[in-house]
């Protein structure tokens, strides 16, 4: 699952807010949510969703940035353990984009890695890229 403009669903500190200041012909303006873009953005939104789904990360879910993974040991499991992230999500407030959400699969792609049942593989597609790779050639290094 992905969230929609997950940066964007974040409210700025008032305080923060002068700190996002920017000019146009109009006057000048302040962020009231997040932007994309600050130094450490990143690093916030993920402690974010570390603090919200604390107690489903490395049971029933796993959350990098805005890439989230509901998984489980039992089909018949699943719907609750779905329940429960949805519910966070609405007490938060947060938002998924739909496009970019898959449910019901026994296994797909995550961070760049193939999730399946048996566990954490490589994507064969970057194995392919990989293999046709050529074998550096040290001669150079030893002859000069």
């Amino acid at each position: 699952m992905d969230t929609y403009s997950g940066y964007n669903q974040i409210r700025m500190d008032p305080a923060d807010e002068e700190h996002t200041a920017f000019r146009i012909d109009k006057g000048i303006y302040c962020y009231k949510v997040m932007p994309f873009g600050l130094k450490n953005a990143g690093a916030t939104y993920q402690r974010l969703m570390n603090k919200v789904f604390k107690e489903l990360i490395g049971r029933s879910m796993e959350v990098y940035v805005d890439d989230m993974l509901v998984k489980s040991i039992r089909r018949e499991d699943h719907l609750e353990d779905l329940e429960k992230c949805f519910r966070i999500l609405r007490q938060y407030g947060m938002r998924l984009n739909p496009s970019k959400c898959a449910f019901g699969v026994t296994s797909g792609k995550f961070l760049g890695f193939m999730v399946t049942q048996r566990g954490i593989e490589a994507n064969p597609k970057k194995l392919r890229l990989s293999k046709k790779c050529l074998c550096p050639d040290h001669s150079k290094m030893y002859n000069g």
